[in-house]
């Protein structure tokens, strides 16, 4: 049975249907959450000089369930060469969040990936932390907290081992001492401006070449 989604991500899923008829095959695709798809990537590659593009699919609010129904939008029109994937935190939101649950959902999705698109070079990132304190109101995310986080870094980690893929963890400069993301990075304790995401891009820039 499908998963019925709210306005927004339909909207945005059918504005990526008529812009996947214009992509160029063979480039870098940034997929996931909220979290991917507010990395200003577009803007942040202009002045890099890179020779592939780079392509954002993220979906604010997805789901690893509601991504696994829609990687033909997300994912298998762009035919890339490169992935880096970011999907998993919306799931920890639940008090009944269950990792193995996730990682049951995820591993599935790197399978289909890498089963549709042969010779892919897919590339897991770690989840980025969260700042409780920081935030207005942290109701919304009151159960995502870091010890999740971690814990469900370290699953992903695993998995990328077991399918010898490639592991990213660019959280070091975005937390402060107590392991936190940054106030100065964050709008509500989770999101993150500009200034956060381009802490993520000089450790990334180099590895897009």
């Amino acid at each position: 049975m499908s998963i019925s989604l709210d306005p927004e991500k339909t909207l945005k899923l059918v504005r990526y249907d008529y812009l996947n008829r214009t992509v160029v095959p063979g480039q870098i695709l940034f997929a996931g959450s909220s979290l991917m798809e507010q990395f200003p990537v577009h803007e942040f590659q202009l002045g890099a000089g890179l020779s592939s593009l780079i392509y954002n699919r993220g979906i604010g609010g997805f789901t690893t369930a509601e991504m696994l129904e829609h990687m033909e939008t997300c994912v298998y029109a762009l035919r890339p060469a490169r992935i880096f994937l970011n999907i998993g935190t919306n799931d920890m939101n639940p008090d009944d969040y269950r990792k193995e649950e996730l990682m049951e959902r995820y591993e599935k999705m790197v399978k289909e990936i890498l089963a549709h698109l042969p010779g892919v070079q897919l590339t897991l990132l770690a989840y980025y932390p969260v700042n409780h304190e920081a935030a207005c109101d942290d109701s919304w995310f009151f159960y995502r907290t870091n010890e999740r986080i971690r814990e469900a870094n370290e699953a992903v980690k695993t998995l990328s081992q077991k399918y010898n893929l490639a592991f990213l963890d660019l959280n070091a400069p975005l937390m402060d001492e107590k392991g936190r993301l940054k106030a100065e990075f964050t709008i509500d304790g989770v999101h993150m401006y500009p200034n956060g995401y381009w802490e993520v891009w000089k450790q990334l820039a180099g590895l897009l070449q």
